[in-house]
């Protein structure tokens, strides 16, 4: 079925997983499960059909490197599992804007030379989906490349909080959702994937199927918490209140979607949902907390408390691993604007929402065409 041509933009963590494993599962043909994937033959396309193209980032120390080395060049933190060979794809100088918050740009030098004409490298390289891994908060950054991926023809899947595929804004204080975006990838015949990348089995999808357990067995969710704890870019990053917004948005709404799919209702002031601090020597490791607060028979109260650590950037690489595959589907099969399955399986803020084994179900159906 050829190749599926790949493009990223913000050469961190999540880009060093997702090079690494489509190193690492390469080999992978069997038609049985396989450790670690969702999918390892999905619509026809495998692990070895994923070719990188380009790639793009802001920090000095990547720009110009190969990606193999730019992957595992500081302040770059996962763990390595796999030895990437020279992939001779050279990292580009990419567009900043609002890429660089407040405390990123303590560790972290933009390269001194001009921004690469990403649209035009995108053409050249015959790139079929580009992915979105700019730091939380990227708003502007985010809007910019979108409009590179329309211009050069390219599916897009956004792994951050800026919503663009599910189109929500935030207006005199409400939260109302647009299709602004969804609209302009229709009319350019292409797809889109987002927003927010959910992990295999992460902070989010462990709240989600927990809370759902709970109203499937009659038992109202009166009050619940998850604080996560990172030591890696991305947690130093979102130490920055203002560019939280739309991360305490996308993770609480993952939630509560649920509990009101359900006929339940919470308070906004019982639920808290999101980042909560950065510890340095956590390191890509993430540390989830999650309580919930409900009643059994006779409104007996009971509670639930979990704790889940995970190396956070391999945690969501199998997700990406999918969804770009996912993307060029659509794009073989000439399908514009957002991609509704994948997007309710694969992201914490899609179109629309859906309970998991839905989704799942969904994406399913997708795959095979239906």
């Amino acid at each position: 079925m050829g190749k599926v041509k790949v493009a990223i933009i913000g050469v961190g963590n999540c880009a060093s997983s997702l090079v690494q494993g489509v190193e690492y599962y390469k080999n992978a043909e069997s038609e049985e499960r396989i450790s670690g994937l969702m999918h390892s033959n999905l619509g026809g396309y495998r692990i070895k059909d994923i070719e990188f193209t380009a790639a793009f980032d802001v920090d000095k120390n990547k720009v110009r490197k190969d990606l193999s080395q730019a992957i595992f060049t500081k302040p770059n933190c996962t763990t390595k599992f796999a030895k990437v060979p020279k992939l001779g794809v050279k990292v580009q100088r990419g567009m900043t804007h609002d890429g660089l918050g407040q405390y990123l740009s303590e560790i972290i030098e933009k390269d001194p030379s001009q921004s690469a004409d990403v649209a035009g490298i995108l053409k050249d390289t015959k790139t079929d989906v580009l992915i979105n891994y700019l730091p939380v908060g990227s708003e502007m950054a985010t809007k910019w490349y979108v409009e590179q991926a329309i211009e050069a023809g390219c599916a897009f899947v956004n792994c951050i909080p800026v919503f663009i595929a599910s189109g929500w804004i935030k207006e005199e204080g409400k939260w109302k959702q647009t299709d602004y975006w969804r609209k302009r990838f229709e009319r350019a015949g292409l797809p889109i994937i987002g927003d927010d990348i959910k992990s295999q089995v992460g902070a989010t999808i462990l709240h989600r199927t927990l809370v759902n357990l709970f109203m499937d067995r009659g038992m109202p969710i009166d009050r619940t918490y998850q604080l996560n704890t990172g030591g890696n870019t991305d947690f130093l990053n979102m130490k920055e209140e203002k560019r939280l917004l739309s991360k305490r948005r996308s993770k609480t709404n993952a939630v509560t979607s649920q509990i009101e799919a359900r006929g339940f209702e919470i308070k906004p002031d019982d639920i808290y949902v999101g980042p909560s601090d950065y510890v340095p020597w956590q390191k890509d490791n993430k540390l989830c907390f999650l309580r919930i607060e409900s009643r059994h028979f006779g409104d007996v109260p009971m509670n639930l408390e979990c704790r889940l650590s995970v190396e956070d950037s391999p945690n969501s690489a199998g997700v990406i691993i999918d969804a770009l595959r996912c993307a060029k589907l659509a794009l073989d099969r000439g399908i514009g604007g957002a991609l509704l399955a994948p997007s309710s399986y694969l992201m914490k803020t899609p179109p629309e929402q859906y309970p998991d084994d839905i989704c799942r179900n969904k994406v399913e159906q997708f795959i095979k065409g239906k």
